[in-house]
């Protein structure tokens, strides 16, 4: 993490006044294969990362949190006892915590904030459930003794999106950045929630992530919709969600539903069974599987699930063009960054080629990320 306590501290101190408080952070997130499955009850298979969000947090001994934001020179008040919360969306991430940790029972009191965060925005690596996680952690902390298990703590996050931000998202964003671990990638059962981890030591290859700079909406109608063709297709199916369901069920009820629904549902169907292949392939060392399963997601997103744009796609086939084991959209789609399997010997070729030719078509360079596992939520001092 690049941003240091200091960053922060100064400007809280600054703008609220004061001693020091505690200081908290929580890692944004890469995920390596399964996209669109959680909230399907399926597997994911996420990592937390060295970048993340930073805030520093002092009880105030009142029922209004005073809070900045230090990235957007932002600042504003509110009670948690309010119904309606601040209308920013910076500040419902810390409204809606605050409001889903009291439904647990913990005896939330207000607070000055200052926070900060060096996850790229719009990148796709959740800097939204990197800001939830580092609340939730904290007021767990602060006010909660610790009692609320982590896998809550991922719900309250999970929630927060839901009853205040109006995204109906699945569990991976926040579970990754509650529960990760350095130098190792998790894969979530998002329906059991049962987790292990796996050591990503890859000898030979590298993760990067290369951001578009590129980010179309995604909060509200196109995430959502694609959800509920999902929801449509496993009623149809007579299941509680598509996990599980065969490419044979599918087929059985293809006159029976809408050609997109048909599309989202193949996706889904064919991204669990890549799931499954990618962790047999990562305990055998087989990364040159493991890519050849990430260009296959890549098409699913683009094709039948329609998450990508022309520029992700375009990050796709120079990737393809320069020899790299393995490439595709990461996180909600509609912009974002590519993640990218790369051997270390085209590491420097890759990087070059890919900032040149987007460039030059899109008068931009794109931002290339050595993607580095580390920690999930925790106190920093």
């Amino acid at each position: 993490m690049k941003l240091t306590i200091d960053d922060v501290r100064s400007r809280f101190i600054k703008h609220l006044g004061g001693e020091p408080g505690y200081v908290y952070a929580s890692p944004g997130r890469i995920n390596l294969i399964g996209e669109h499955t959680d909230y399907n009850e399926g597997f994911v298979f996420p990592g937390a990362v060295e970048q993340g969000m930073i805030a520093e947090i002092r009880p105030n001994g009142t029922r209004t949190i005073r809070a900045y934001s230090i990235d957007l020179k932002d600042y504003d008040e509110f009670s948690i006892d309010d119904e309606k919360g601040p209308k920013a969306s910076h500040f419902r991430y810390l409204f809606g915590v605050a409001r889903e940790m009291m439904k647990l029972g913990v005896p939330v009191e207000g607070f000055d904030t200052a926070f900060a965060g060096d996850v790229p925005l719009g990148a796709g690596m959740s800097s939204s459930a990197a800001l939830e996680s580092t609340y939730a952690y904290a007021i767990n902390d602060l006010f909660g003794e610790n009692k609320i298990a982590s896998m809550d703590l991922a719900k309250v996050g999970q929630a927060t999106e839901h009853n205040y931000l109006g995204l109906n998202c699945g569990i991976m964003d926040q579970f990754a950045s509650v529960h990760g671990k350095k130098g190792n990638l998790m894969r979530l059962d998002c329906r059991s929630g049962e987790f292990e981890y796996f050591p990503w030591e890859p000898k030979g290859y590298r993760l990067v992530l290369v951001n578009s700079c590129v980010k179309h909406e995604l909060a509200g109608s196109p995430y959502n919709d694609r959800r509920n063709s999902c929801e449509r297709v496993a009623k149809a199916l007579g299941m509680p969600s598509l996990r599980g369901a065969s490419m044979e069920q599918l087929e059985a009820i293809k006159a029976q539903i809408s050609e997109e629904d048909y599309k989202r549902a193949k996706y889904v169907i064919g991204e669990e069974a890549r799931v499954y292949a990618v962790c047999d392939a990562l305990q055998k060392g087989d990364y040159e599987t493991v890519g050849q399963k990430m260009y296959e997601t890549h098409e699913g997103l683009s094709k039948d699930y329609e998450v990508s744009c022309e520029e992700l796609d375009f990050l796709n086939d120079v990737a393809k063009d320069c020899g790299v084991t393995g490439s595709r959209i990461m996180g909600g789609g509609f912009g974002g960054c590519t993640i990218n399997l790369v051997e270390d010997h085209l590491y420097d070729t890759f990087t070059k080629t890919v900032k040149e030719q987007f460039k030059a078509k899109y008068g931009k360079e794109p931002i290339v990320i050595d993607v580095v596992i580390g920690d999930g939520a925790r106190r920093l001092c």
